[in-house]
């Protein structure tokens, strides 16, 4: 059979985020999958069947698993592993071209399989760069296809891409829509199932900021109940970061504290930079949202400050970061501070998803209300109100509105007490 088949299965096992113990799940063992991988085992036909059951390919997929390597297949396993390791380096760039080139050639040799999934990894690719817009007109393109159709996988992950695609554009209301028929398709995949996890957390995700709290943590115990003893514990401290962050914005202060504790023992910035990053991220983010202003707060920020200047990170990356960073000045007190960095990113708010620019707005009017500048003040929390209304937060929207009615009745009562005085 060649490399052909290694080939492939190396390609569809890294492109799904496995591991080789988690393919192999309770049948083969990690140095089985490795040898499948390198071509020195070669598998049976049951073999074959039971892995691209696991990895949710499309029946159509199976006969090309056992045909000989071609020049075709050649150019397009070299330009899938320059894709994966111009990832790797994160040079997203890079890897969304090497990506697009095997798509084209993995389409010219009527290989649909592997054409869906490194025009999923080009995706992926935008998706890092910021280009959402790209990332959702491709999406789109594969949802359509009979293949999403054919394999619950395959559908999984376009409904979930194209979730975070619509969270990150403040479509929330969009995002909620694919995440639910993403966690409907998971129905027919096995517990545990790295998929159904990442549909949970797109759809709570979703609803979190959406301010369906209550349903978002339904879905949270629905996720939790997926893990058990076996799962692995990057996975394990992904879905308490989730758990925790839900908490805290539900204002369960102890059990937010408690799983976002497990998350930071589970995760661990040896295996995957980025991803502490983001928790660190997050986790300072939902503390400080809850008013929680401490050591071990600060402490996130600076953690996440530190990955983000080692990974890099796009604009809305960094953007992020600094208005956590700003949000910890305000509550912290230092308000000329606040107001000074908060100007600066919303100089930048289009690189924004719509309900953070309202996030944006809404502290930086309300700094400004502190700083004692009402009339600015009040132009920044009605775009804030916008930009919450256009993202379906409605929370939000409430919140922007108290605070503009909270500055029009101060400057009602000044305006009433300076007429009084002259009165007088």
């Amino acid at each position: 059979m060649g490399n052909g088949f290694g080939e492939k299965l190396r390609a569809e096992r890294l492109e799904r985020g496995l591991t080789q113990a988690e393919l192999g799940k309770d049948l083969y063992s990690p140095s089985y999958i490795s040898l499948l991988e390198t071509g020195r085992r070669e598998p049976t036909a049951d073999v074959i069947e039971e892995l691209a059951r696991r990895l949710e390919l499309a029946p159509k997929a199976l006969e090309a698993w056992s045909q000989p390597i071609s020049v075709s297949d050649a150019e397009y396993v070299l330009a899938g592993l320059y894709a994966r390791q111009a990832w790797d380096l994160r040079d997203y760039p890079l890897a969304a071209a090497h990506a697009a080139t095997a798509a084209q050639i993995a389409l010219e040799g009527k290989n649909t399989s592997a054409w869906w999934n490194m025009t999923y990894m080009q995706a992926e690719c935008l998706m890092k760069q910021g280009q959402l817009q790209e990332c959702q007109n491709i999406m789109l393109h594969l949802l359509e296809h009979p293949m999403a159709t054919e394999s619950a996988g395959l559908g999984v992950r376009a409904r979930q891409m194209l979730a975070a695609v619509c969270h990150g554009q403040g479509q929330l209301a969009t995002a909620v829509e694919h995440a639910q028929k993403a966690v409907e398709l998971c129905s027919q995949l096995p517990k545990g199932s790295t998929l159904i996890i990442g549909a949970l957390r797109a759809l709570i995700g979703a609803l979190a900021e959406s301010g369906r709290l209550d349903e978002a943590w339904t879905y949270c115990q629905a996720m939790n109940d997926q893990m058990d003893d076996q799962s692995i514990s990057q996975l394990a401290g992904e879905v308490a970061w989730v758990i925790g962050n839900v908490a805290f914005m539900r204002h369960d202060y102890p059990e937010g504290i408690k799983y976002h504790e497990r998350a930071a023992k589970l995760l661990s910035p040896a295996n995957d930079i980025e991803l502490w990053a983001r928790f660190n991220k997050a986790s300072a983010a939902v503390r400080l949202s809850s008013g929680i202003v401490e050591p071990e707060t600060l402490s996130a920020i600076e953690r996440a400050e530190l990955a983000l200047s080692i990974v890099g990170g796009n604009k809305t990356d960094q953007l992020e970061v600094a208005f956590i960073r700003a949000r910890w000045l305000y509550l912290t007190g230092d308000i000329p501070a606040a107001v000074e960095k908060l100007r600066e990113i919303h100089a930048e708010r289009k690189a924004l998803a719509r309900h953070t620019a309202g996030e944006v707005s809404l502290l930086l009017g309300k700094s400004l209300k502190a700083a004692g500048e009402s009339d600015e003040a009040l132009v920044l929390l009605e775009e804030a109100q916008k930009e919450f209304s256009a993202a379906g937060a409605s929370d939000r929207v409430q919140q922007a509105m108290d605070a503009v009615l909270e500055i029009k009745l101060a400057q009602r009562r000044a305006a009433a007490a300076e007429a009084a005085a002259e009165a007088s």
